[in-house]
């Protein structure tokens, strides 16, 4: 096991400035409750159980009426910034925060499961190269694509060389600044922050991580996150 001077501090980010219409709830997902402590809390725990992680920026919508009422608004570990109309801009306002940081980690507010282990191997990565990369999980079910406008079958796609894109992603501040800013500008489909990267001609590298650090967002996904949550628990209690 590394030991925290492994490590250099880090600085995370949290984009939280959505409203994760997919889950049909009354309040943002990240809002919504695993026993006492809502998604965005358990998410944050979770960086906070690493040593290295020393500081967390959040990315909260102009309109958030939630993260006052929680304890992590007076935790003096805690940024609070205002976030934008997408994830690539809350992403920017976070990092605008983060300016003395020279690798910043970024995670999804409501992926709750993350395990230590795999967040000490992608924080392995900043020794081995300059680009960064992120946690991912090889794609283990048969693949299909659909037929344009269709709910019909066009074809199987190969799953060999698949991953499911997870979160953390590692990368130099720098760069991702540059890269979500080029892509944003140019009007660039980014749905995380690899993306960025790969649109700017870069390849991050893909750290193996576990399939169970699900991301909340459909409604059956909040009991399985609790699932997986209380074994993670129990394994680091034992």
């Amino acid at each position: 096991m590394n030991t925290v001077s492994s490590f250099a501090d880090v600085i995370a980010v949290v984009p939280a400035a959505g409203i994760g219409s997919r889950m049909q709830a009354t309040c943002p997902k990240q809002y919504l409750t695993i026993g006492q402590h809502t998604l965005l809390e358990h998410s944050i725990a979770r960086l906070f159980s690493h040593p290295a992680i020393k500081q967390v920026i959040i990315a909260v919508s102009p309109d958030d009426q939630h993260f006052a009422s929680l304890p992590l608004a007076s935790d003096p570990r805690v940024i609070r910034v205002v976030g934008g109309e997408t994830r690539a801009e809350s992403v920017l306002a976070g990092l605008e925060a983060a300016q003395g940081a020279s690798w910043v980690l970024v995670h999804d507010a409501a992926r709750p499961c993350l395990h230590l282990d795999d967040l000490s191997r992608l924080l392995q990565i900043r020794e081995q190269s300059r680009v960064g990369g992120i946690l991912a999980a090889p794609v283990r079910d048969t693949m299909k694509r659909g037929e344009p406008g269709k709910v019909a079958i066009a074809h199987t796609v190969e799953r060999e060389d698949l991953w499911h894109a997870l979160t953390p992603q590692y990368f130099p501040h720098a760069l991702l600044t540059a890269c979500l800013t080029r892509a944003l500008n140019e009007n660039a489909n980014i749905t995380d922050e690899a993306s960025a990267l790969e649109y700017c001609g870069y390849h991050p590298v893909l750290v193996s991580g576990r399939s169970d650090n699900i991301k909340v967002t459909r409604p059956e996904d909040l009991a399985l996150a609790a699932f997986y949550l209380s074994q993670i628990q129990l394994k680091e209690s034992a």
